[in-house]
């Protein structure tokens, strides 16, 4: 069967070989199970109208009529998943993720086609295809049946009457005939009830593709302009702030010079110290903020950095040819920096690894080390925020630390466009 046949498709071309296949089975399935469903549908919207309408002039009513799109959604779901019974889903194109789908479910606008589809299931769709089944089932078994159940009563069927076994044989030949017959109708009647869902329920499923390709969008929107701005604050504080602290230490540094010993060239040297102290700390919060060495050189100098200046030895393993995406830099390299931070002073490692390579188009780095474990970032670990900028770079973050260690920390991270 091709990946992308239905019912139908298979009804028009080998309609003799399609009565050996799946599809009429199939069909049925797909029928059958819309009798149960449309009488769950029917309940569930009678039960939530019902109490909400009598419960109108309180909140609560109010917020049961407000969930019937939520409902319907729900159903337009399952109604979505059971079409590929007949009319499977196309093999190309992006589908959002139930992840998504829960993302965005707050911002697609009331879809009317779902509540009507809802609606439609549960007051027509259910009761036809009750009395079809009923109809297009019962004819052809009870007809193939006749020469054992003449046995016990004449059969009358469709007002044919059968009375002796002598009439019942040929109504085997026509309740097979009837059999084939009815698997093209009721195949015709599934893939046509299909069609019109699909009509239904696509229009609503294109605008939740469009609100998630949004959010991915806004999403990456809101990564580039934390990430300039960043840079901004980082540009702001190196030539001003850090170039004033330069031109107080140089001056407090002639001052030195030029005073005698006594009290007022102690206060002068202290101010000297802590004036370069202060310098120290300025400087490496910039280097926090963004590392110039990511801007000019890259990921790998960028970690061959942090690695240099760990007091835990640190072993570096990089197979990164060439710059990666801005975004996919900053993300890595401050999760290496939190890493190994938090190796230094939490973990009583003896030493860490880091590694770092791309393969079909995602970069992974890890960082290993062979402390005491524990490690759990829902206690305040910086680790935790790092996660949330990695989701949002469509990247994941996974932190394995049992008891005893050793501790992994893992970064997986689809590469875009630079």
């Amino acid at each position: 069967m091709s990946p992308h046949a239905d019912a139908w498709s298979a009804v028009r071309g080998r309609p003799w070989r399609f009565l050996v296949s799946a599809w009429p089975w199939r069909s049925l399935a797909y029928l059958a199970s819309t009798v149960p469903i449309g009488i769950g549908v029917l309940l569930v919207l009678a039960t939530v109208v019902g109490l909400g309408l009598l419960t109108a002039v309180i909140v609560v009513g109010l917020l049961l009529l407000a969930g019937v799109p939520l409902v319907a959604t729900v159903i337009a779901e399952i109604e979505r998943a059971r079409l590929r019974l007949v009319l499977p889903q196309p093999s190309g194109g992006e589908r959002p993720t139930l992840r998504e789908r829960l993302r965005t479910w707050r911002t697609v606008p009331v879809s009317w086609s779902e509540i009507g589809y809802a609606t439609l299931l549960a007051t027509v769709g259910w009761v036809v295809d009750a009395v079809v089944l009923t109809l297009a089932v019962t004819t052809p078994v009870v007809l193939i049946l006749a020469p054992a159940l003449v046995r016990y009563d004449a059969v009358d069927i469709v007002g044919w009457r059968i009375d002796t076994a002598a009439e019942a044989w040929p109504a085997v030949a026509v309740g097979v005939l009837v059999l084939a017959v009815v698997a093209y109708l009721l195949t015709a009647l599934a893939s046509a009830q299909a069609a019109l869902t699909r009509l239904l329920l696509d229009p609503p499923e294109a605008r939740l593709v469009a609100a998630v390709t949004e959010l991915r969008r806004s999403r990456v929107g809101l990564v580039d302009a934390f990430e300039a701005e960043r840079r901004r604050i980082e540009r702001d504080l190196h030539d001003g702030a850090q170039q004033r602290l330069v031109a107080l230490t140089m001056t407090l540094g002639q001052a030195e010079l030029e005073l005698d010993d006594g009290p007022a060239l102690d206060l002068v040297t202290r101010a000297h110290a802590l004036a370069e102290e202060a310098l120290e700390d300025l400087r490496a919060t910039v280097r926090g903020i963004h590392p110039q060495v990511l801007t000019d050189h890259g990921l790998a100098a960028a970690i061959h950095e942090l690695a240099d200046r760990s007091p835990v030895p640190v072993d570096t393993d990089l197979h990164l040819a060439g710059r990666l995406p801005a975004r996919v830099e900053t993300a890595a390299y401050f999760l290496v920096s939190e890493a190994l931070t938090n190796v230094a002073r939490h973990s009583g490692a003896r030493d860490a690894q880091v590694h770092a390579w791309v393969a079909d188009g995602t970069l992974t780095v890890t960082v290993v080390d062979d402390g005491r474990g524990g490690a759990d970032p829902a206690r305040g670990s910086g680790l935790a925020g790092l996660a949330a900028r990695i989701d949002a770079i469509d990247g994941t973050l996974d932190i394995t630390s049992p008891p005893g260690g050793p501790t992994h920390v893992r970064m997986t991270c689809p590469i875009g466009p630079t």
